[in-house]
């Protein structure tokens, strides 16, 4: 059968359209992979996958916790560190001296509150570089204040024999939790000292927490040179609540505390040093770092054993991954830095007769807890927000925020020498749960945000020595 004319209209027409037009295109070209993005995501996988911190770090707080300045603990640490990392096939592994002051607390405190129902115990930590009180204790009034500046107004006269009780909370209102310590600190930092000075027998301090519960924060005290040091100690929150409900029911209460501390001579640290030699500048210096000490009551987990290990980590990784560096990567477990700055001061010393020169220096100190980001510092302009061009590559580890800062506070001194610092900004919201008490323990710490920490380190320090900052 003949096809009919408009079905053979229709097959001309299809050849014709079909004939016009283009062939289909190519599947595209994928873009060439960014080399930068690829060592960043095997850095970060390394470390989820094989991250030896966490072991590490169980093993440092159960062989050494509570390693105080002029310790034995410490000593056993620095030992332990060095042989870390001279296992890990590091070269000029090495003890740098550093001279520490040496406090104990002794036997453990007492304070109790003394109403007209008789006594009720507070929870308290003694101070570092509290004095201990008389044999049998001090007994003596109590005035609750909220600045330093109280203490000032009100003068010696209502201040001299009493205890001066600092009772300012941190400002739960600031989402950087280090913030409202900073804010709050003076208490603690300076509190007895000007307490001290108006002639108080005693001082004690609210702890620097934002959790309401029953456990005591230590941490450092200063007392000027010409005053000397009287008996101070941090309440726990609840305690601290406790001790002012009663004041304000009754003015005229009584505290009786008991502290045993004692002063000893300086004694001898040390700094705890390991490098990989850089390929290219091998007198050109990249230091990571965190401080090996911790207070005398607590294991030291967050504050600041993971900043050890993530160290370590850091090293870990730039060997098994074949990373050679240009710049020498050296990791530095700085003693001292609670109480006095003693291996910060020693190291920033050593280094301004060496030939070598820093160009970047990375500090975690602030908690074994998921990453955010670096906050970072610089004499020579604003070098967070160069380092912020790296943003995309940390997005997808959760890394997001570059901030200005000044790194932590064993390098800031290699900052004011013209060093650009970084510090690492993990989640700040549980930090202060723990820090500087018997609960600042293993159980606390994460693995998965530990080796994240010590991932986005290692990430940085890579970045900075093959592409400047």
């Amino acid at each position: 059968m003949r096809p009919s004319l408009f079905f053979a209209s229709g097959l001309i027409l299809a050849t014709l359209v079909g004939a016009a037009e283009p062939s289909a295109p190519a599947k595209p070209t994928p873009p060439p992979a960014d080399p930068a993005a690829e060592t960043v995501n095997r850095i970060f996988a390394e470390a989820l996958a094989h991250g030896q911190a966490h072991d590490q770090l169980r093993e440092l707080t159960t062989l050494y916790p509570g390693r105080l300045a002029g310790s034995k603990s410490l000593a056993g640490a620095v030992e332990w560190g060095a042989q870390v990392l001279s296992g890990m096939g590091l070269t000029h592994v090495r003890l740098q001296d550093a001279m520490v002051p040496h406090w104990e607390r002794g036997a453990p405190e007492s304070v109790q509150l003394l109403g007209a129902k008789g006594s009720a115990p507070l929870a308290a930590a003694a101070l570092g570089n509290s004095a201990a009180t008389p044999a049998g204790g001090l007994t003596a009034g109590v005035i609750e204040v909220h600045s330093l500046a109280e203490v000032e107004k009100l003068g010696r006269d209502r201040v001299a024999g009493k205890i001066i009780f600092f009772n300012r909370p941190m400002d739960p209102t600031f989402f950087r939790t280090m913030q409202a310590y900073g804010v709050a600190g003076d208490q603690r930092n300076q509190g007895p000292g000007v307490a001290a000075k108006f002639g108080a027998a005693g001082a004690l301090t609210r702890s620097l927490t934002l959790a309401l519960d029953d456990v005591p924060h230590t941490g450092n005290s200063t007392f000027p040179a010409d005053v000397p040091a009287i008996p101070a100690a941090a309440l726990s929150t609840v305690a601290s609540d406790r001790l002012s409900a009663a004041l304000a029911v009754d003015s005229q209460l009584r505290v009786h505390v008991e502290i045993h501390a004692r002063k000893l001579p300086d004694a001898l640290s040390h700094n705890v040093i390991g490098e990989i030699r850089g390929a290219e500048f091998p007198d050109e210096i990249i230091l990571v770092g965190g401080h090996l000490d911790s207070w005398d009551i607590a294991p030291g987990a967050h504050d600041d054993g993971s900043g050890v290990v993530q160290s370590f980590e850091v090293m870990r990784i730039f060997r098994v991954l074949g990373l050679k560096p240009r710049h020498t990567i050296r990791c530095v477990l700085f003693t001292n830095e609670e109480n006095g700055r003693g291996g910060a001061n020693a190291y920033t010393a050593a280094e301004r007769t060496a030939s070598e020169r820093h160009i970047f220096a990375v500090e975690t100190d602030n908690g074994g807890f998921a990453p955010t980001g670096f906050n970072l510092g610089s004499t020579q302009g604003n070098v967070h927000e160069r380092a912020a061009r790296w943003r995309p590559l940390f997005e997808p580890w959760g890394v997001w925020n570059f901030t200005q800062g000044a790194g932590g506070a064993d390098i800031t001194t290699l900052m004011l020498q013209g060093v650009p610092v970084a510090g690492l900004t993990p989640d700040s919201q549980r930090y202060f749960d723990y820090h500087h008490t018997v609960t600042d323990s293993i159980d606390q710490v994460n693995p998965r945000e530990l080796h994240l920490g010590a991932a986005a380190c290692a990430a940085l320090i890579w970045l900075v020595d093959t592409q400047g900052l």
